[in-house]
């Protein structure tokens, strides 16, 4: 699969790349420049499944895939993307902990002028946490540059008392909704799984 595609992942997320990277797969990253702000009466759905959809359609060429998707956070209906300053990271953790939130990922792949699409649900439980506790996690910054200002995979894990749903999507890229959408584009999951195995070996 990687030896005959051009796949662009259209993202600056260092954890969607090293996601992609353990699927095996050869890529390149191309950070598109998009005005992310929400539109009046714009649902959460809608915000981050269309800014996938305008990343996938600013990446690459026609002869690339293309992968892009955008990840939010919504507790109570609002949308947490990424914090601003500790100030922000700390008033959003603190609005997380004792509760559930939602993790939402929007997803658009692009390829041979065709355009799919997808939107991923992961339910997320916290743990109740002290004000120290909170200020803790913040302070290690772990959080800044991510949806929800955590970090479930790595020392946001301890927060994190239980999920419903995909991992991979709270960590920003649903890897099985993903290969079921490449699937339906024409890519079959073994030729996704040979791509992968070809690329390990060569590594070793």
């Amino acid at each position: 699969m990687t030896k005959d595609l051009d796949i662009v992942l259209a993202s600056g997320s260092p954890r969607r790349r090293e996601l992609l990277r353990g699927l095996g797969w050869n890529f390149r990253v191309l950070v598109p420049e998009i005005d992310e702000t929400p539109r009046e009466g714009e649902s959460p759905e809608e915000l981050c499944t269309r800014l996938a959809v305008t990343k996938a359609l600013a990446g690459g060429d026609e002869r690339s895939l293309v992968i892009a998707a955008d990840t939010l956070v919504v507790v109570n209906g609002d949308a947490l993307g990424k914090p601003t300053d500790e100030e922000d990271s700390l008033r959003m953790i603190r609005r997380l902990q004792g509760r559930d939130h939602e993790v939402l990922t929007g997803m658009g792949i692009r390829w041979k002028k065709g355009m799919s699409t997808a939107l991923e649900r992961t339910r997320v439980y916290f743990r109740p946490l002290d004000d120290e506790a909170v200020r803790a996690y913040v302070e290690t910054k772990e959080g800044m540059d991510k949806a929800g200002a955590y970090a479930i995979q790595g020392r946001g894990s301890l927060l994190v008392s239980s999920i419903e749903g995909d991992y991979f999507n709270v960590v920003g890229l649903p890897l099985c909704r993903l290969g079921s959408m490449l699937e339906e584009m024409g890519l079959a999951l073994p030729h996704q799984l040979q791509g992968a195995s070809r690329d390990r070996r060569q590594e070793k």
